[in-house]
């Protein structure tokens, strides 16, 4: 599913995801929680203010966004 992604540059400079919209909705970034590259992608595994937990994928050749997971149980269970 392609999102729109807010970023701004984290400690490498690089972007990084403060808040995304689904559909009409907004969800602010709480906590990135994990991060990793792949050949031709970063990942970002995110905590949400709804609570829900997110991979969200960047084609930075592309400069697309992709929701990858989505999960409502939080880091300490069901939301």
């Amino acid at each position: 599913m392609a999102i729109r992604v807010s970023c701004h540059a984290g400690h490498r400079g690089e972007a990084e995801p403060r808040s995304f919209w689904l559909g009409e909705r907004r969800v602010e970034v709480q906590a990135i929680l994990d991060r990793w590259l792949a050949p031709d992608h970063r990942y970002f595994k995110l905590q949400g203010d709804d609570g829900g937990t997110y991979i969200l994928r960047h084609d930075a050749a592309a400069d697309e966004w992709e929701m990858t997971m989505y999960s409502a149980w939080g880091p300490r269970g069901p939301a």
